[in-house]
């Protein structure tokens, strides 16, 4: 059987995590950390291509890595347009569509396709993204919305979910494709998502305020009161409420569940409340997931850093292990879910997939 060498990037807001696999087994990997003064000097997140790729270069040299048996290098998907979840090799369009955020949002994942493509170039290899951050597999009825031509989108954690997925299913001695789980990624952002025959066909707008509270997004509140809320806010403070200034530090300052659940401990009741509710909206969500698969299900799977609270998994399995069994994948495969998908298309496992450049969705004909 051959063995592939893979090299992924995945670009955050002030570091860019870097790793190296060979016939699945990590190589080495990084993390290289970004001056954010330096950042801030950049206009867009796409001006900081040279300076990114620069510092892992050096890291690179730093630690001896050579990158000249490589077969494929693979990006982070960010700036694309809502698509079907697989491996995408990145063309012309796919560089045009991230260098610019097509789909609207600014985010270091833009980088991703752009920094993979370069080395690719340079090295002779393909270049891939891998269940980009705006796979939408939505099956129709989860669409629409009780406003006419505004339909529901959704953005959640897509890599590391289907990522979980195919591991579970193969835990099983099944394919992703002939199973159905709901599969949850508890971090900074929460996502819980229904997987039905290898599709994601619902989930919800994390980005958008959609799902549970999380460390840093408020989660879903009634419309009523966000807008008696809004009444003397600025708008551009309202959306922040969603990503970056909602849930725990609206609450309390604290962004890091670790310190808030130290507060609980130490008798903080308003710490542990928040905690708890978290828990509480998660559980909920699960159950409106286990509903759009009909409760047929083959398991409940929970990924993500705050996996490793032992008090949140056991919450979680007792209001929900009465559905499907309940299994815990703490932390995140994001690294090894990129260098998968491309193995899965080098091998043949799997079709490499053409990005359109078009939206898979873009509303009903009536």
């Amino acid at each position: 059987m051959e063995t592939f060498k893979i090299f992924t990037v995945n670009p955050g807001s002030t570091s860019t995590k870097i790793a190296l696999f060979e016939g699945g087994k990590e190589l080495f990997s990084g993390n290289v950390s970004h001056d954010a003064r330096k950042l801030a000097e950049y206009a867009t997140i796409s001006d900081q291509f040279a300076y990114r790729k620069e510092t892992i270069d050096t890291l690179l040299i730093e630690n001896k890595i050579s990158l000249d048996q490589v077969d494929a290098f693979v990006g982070r998907g960010g700036g694309l347009l809502a698509m079907d979840g697989g491996t995408y090799e990145i063309d012309d369009l796919v560089l045009d569509h991230a260098t610019r955020g097509a789909n609207g949002v600014q985010h270091p994942a833009m980088l991703g396709p752009q920094i993979a493509y370069e080395y690719a170039k340079s090295y002779h290899a393909k270049a891939f993204v891998v269940n980009p951050p705006d796979v939408d597999e939505l099956q129709d009825l989860a669409r629409m919305t009780g406003i006419k031509g505004v339909y529901r989108v959704i953005h959640l954690h897509a890599l590391n979910l289907k990522e979980t997925a195919i591991r579970h299913a193969a835990s099983l001695g099944r394919k992703y494709e002939d199973c159905n789980f709901i599969v949850c990624h508890i971090g900074g952002g929460i996502s819980v998502s229904a997987h039905r025959n290898g599709k994601m066909i619902d989930g919800f707008d994390i980005v958008g305020g959609e799902g549970p509270m999380a460390p840093t997004r408020c989660g879903s509140i009634s419309v009523a009161d966000l807008l008696k809320y809004a009444q003397d806010k600025d708008l551009k403070d309202l959306r922040s409420l969603c990503t970056k200034n909602g849930g725990f530090v609206n609450h309390t300052g604290i962004s890091d569940a670790l310190e808030l659940t130290n507060r609980a401990k130490e008798g903080d009741k308003y710490a542990e409340m928040l905690w708890n509710t978290m828990v509480y909206q998660i559980t909920k969500c699960i159950g409106s997931m286990a509903a759009a698969l009909h409760g047929k299900l083959d398991g409940i799977l929970l990924g993500g850093g705050m996996v490793y609270n032992e008090d949140l998994v056991a919450q979680i399995k007792e209001a929900c292990e009465w559905i499907a069994p309940v299994t815990a994948y703490p932390g995140e495969f994001e690294m090894e879910a990129m260098a998968s998908g491309a193995v899965r298309v080098l091998s043949g496992e799997e079709e490499v997939k053409k990005y359109s450049g078009v939206c898979n969705f873009t509303g009903f004909d009536f």
